[in-house]
């Protein structure tokens, strides 16, 4: 058999390939099974686990032949948010929830469903922003110091104890190794949010909603890009992948069981690990 992460067989497509793998050698440090999450509840505190609280992990520790998948969630809490950790916790698999800071008080069900974010050992809990731009995406970054403020304020008033950071509308990354901005106009917000302190990350795949505000597409869909992403070294990150949806598209019975199979097939095929974002690569490193 060829290792398809040696080197790119044009004849195996990723998932498709049939993986043996021993017991031992299945990674157990992605918030991957329950093990973990038991040993994870003993050292962290359930009423607040933040980015502070998780591990650093290295590369090493992956098994060459995986994979590392970080599930982010933008715009909670809101309309879906339940039904997110619903799924989470069926599957016991991690994710990170960049919170909007005025949806924590939009209403009595949205301060219910921050509650449960925030006791959740699955969930950490970033950045984006408090007003989301006010939906306003080109007027919002063109007063870069107001931007830095807003996210000020989301950070003090969620109490986020780390600056892991995602601009609403914008697929922008400032990191010290990754510097990209999808929209010019944007950039010297994006620098002066690094220059603040934030780390800012985008994704490198993003689900998408239909006209109706649902997941667009199959899972089967999704699981195709997946491997196209990794198949085609297109990761900001090699090895690495930033996967993207959103709380409120998870309202209906379909887009729930859609991301429900992702998560299902993706974990079956045995060769994904999945991390939190603050375990990314190189991401608590210092800006410069």
């Amino acid at each position: 058999m060829k290792n398809f992460f040696g080197g790119k067989s044009k004849n195996m497509t990723f998932l498709g390939m049939t993986a043996l793998v021993s017991a031992s050698s299945i990674v157990f440090n992605g918030c991957n099974g329950k093990t973990e999450v038991k040993e994870f509840e003993k050292t962290v505190s359930l009423e607040h686990p933040t980015v502070k609280t998780v591990p650093k992990i290295d590369d090493e520790n992956v098994d060459p032949d995986k994979r590392i998948i970080y599930l982010t969630f933008d715009d909670g809490p809101n309309q879906g948010t339940e039904n997110l950790l619903k799924i989470l916790n069926k599957r016991n698999v991690c994710a990170t929830a960049f919170l909007v800071g005025k949806h924590a008080y939009g209403s009595k069900k949205q301060k219910d469903d921050m509650e449960l974010l925030k006791s959740n050992p699955l969930i950490e809990l970033a950045n984006h922003s408090f007003s989301h731009a006010h939906n306003k995406y080109s007027d919002f970054y063109k007063n870069p110091d107001a931007v830095v403020y807003d996210f000020d304020i989301a950070k003090d008033s969620l109490k986020l104890y780390d600056k892991i950071a995602r601009t609403p509308g914008r697929n922008i990354w400032r990191l010290n190794n990754i510097n990209v901005t999808d929209i010019k106009s944007s950039t010297n917000a994006a620098d002066n949010l690094k220059k603040a302190g934030y780390k800012v990350i985008g994704w490198d795949l993003e689900w998408k909603p239909s006209q109706k505000m649902t997941l667009k597409g199959s899972h089967e869909a999704m699981i195709k890009k997946v491997d196209s992403i990794f198949y085609n070294d297109l990761e900001k990150t090699s090895r690495h992948l930033v996967f993207l949806t959103h709380d409120q598209y998870l309202r209906d019975a379909d887009s729930i069981n859609e991301l429900d199979m992702f998560i299902e097939k993706l974990q079956k095929s045995n060769r994904f690990v999945f991390r939190k974002i603050s375990q990314y690569p190189k991401i608590n490193d210092i800006l410069n």
